[in-house]
């Protein structure tokens, strides 16, 4: 089992950044590999970013490519999100997602994660 916190989420004006953190407790972190996921009201969820277990790969959905950067921190077992030019359509719960970093199906896809966390709240006002 593995558990996962965000944090970081506020209400920022437009053009400002955040950096939000997903720690995670219970098993080895450098099993998983992790991503960042979104859902804005009445909205499908979006995938946002893959980073693999080293960090050595990342992988960015076309929406947030050259905005936001994923990575992560090992010994402290978190995951970070920085995301820049924030724009009112950013506004959204972003959650954070774990699966085995032998898992190879398509990384864009939400149901092949197996731990979420509970989501942090962004809210970016024009």
């Amino acid at each position: 089992q593995v558990q996962l916190v965000e944090s970081g989420g506020a209400l920022v004006q437009a053009g400002g950044s955040l950096r939000l953190s997903c720690v995670a407790t219970g098993r080895t972190f450098t099993l998983y590999s992790m991503a960042w996921f979104r859902q804005a009201p009445r909205k499908e969820r979006e995938f946002l970013a893959i980073i693999s277990w080293s960090g050595g790969y990342v992988y960015y959905a076309d929406s947030v490519k050259g905005r936001f950067t994923a990575s992560r921190d090992n010994a402290r077992n978190t995951v970070y999100l920085q995301m820049n030019s924030l724009k009112p359509e950013d506004t959204a719960v972003y959650s954070c997602a774990a699966r085995p970093k032998s898992d190879s199906r398509a990384y864009d896809n939400h149901l092949t994660y197996d731990y979420w966390g509970q989501g942090t709240q962004v809210t970016v006002s024009s």
